[in-house]
């Protein structure tokens, strides 16, 4: 009975310090060390949130870089449903969405071959990030769509290209919502 007592103090006390006192300190030192991060860094438009640079979203209109797809929600980007599609490789409604994917890009930026994350989703179904390569995909197009030069548009895509950490790990990316911010900045924005 002794021991009984002992272990539910000892789960008692390690529950409260595990489960309350330690979360608590942590989340207090991150908001305080990272402060913009902690709180999602979110992007502000006039006052109000437009996103976050953290969440990626779906940009489906004309003059805009594409996002890559996503499988969190019924819709896509819900950020409260982060996952991925947990399709297997040969499975019948992956390779049909894929197919379709790529047929709508091939219609929207020409024929040619199409960077893999154009078409596959991220794990968390949430990643604001495409690969250098899928920036560079769709300069033309934009620059067409936008009537601007390409050199221009490429130019502002070399800006928003962020490089590998420690100059070796990852890959270059760009993150979306930040480069379309910097369209509407630099050639204005479209009209709905």
């Amino acid at each position: 009975m002794k021991t009984l007592f002992q272990s539910i103090k000892l789960l008692l006390v390690m529950t409260f310090l595990l489960g309350g006192v330690y979360p608590l300190v942590v989340t207090n030192l991150g908001a305080w060390v990272f402060p913009s991060q902690s709180s999602g860094l979110l992007l502000e438009d006039n006052g109000t949130v437009i996103g976050s640079e953290l969440i990626g979203q779906n940009f489906s209109k004309e003059g805009y870089f594409i996002a890559r797809p996503s499988a969190a929600g019924e819709d896509g980007y819900d950020a409260l449903s982060s996952a991925g599609s947990n399709l297997a490789p040969t499975n019948k409604l992956l390779l049909d969405r894929i197919d379709a994917s790529e047929e709508a890009l091939h219609v929207r930026f020409g024929e040619g071959d199409i960077p893999s994350d154009l078409v596959m989703t991220s794990g968390s179904g949430l990643d604001p990030h495409i690969s250098k390569l899928a920036a560079l995909y769709q300069v033309n197009t934009l620059a067409k769509e936008r009537h601007v030069d390409e050199v221009q548009m490429l130019e502002l895509v070399n800006q928003h290209i962020e490089r590998k950490f420690l100059g070796f790990i990852g890959e270059e990316r760009v993150n979306v919502l930040l480069l379309n911010r910097a369209l509407d900045k630099n050639f204005g924005v479209l009209n709905p």
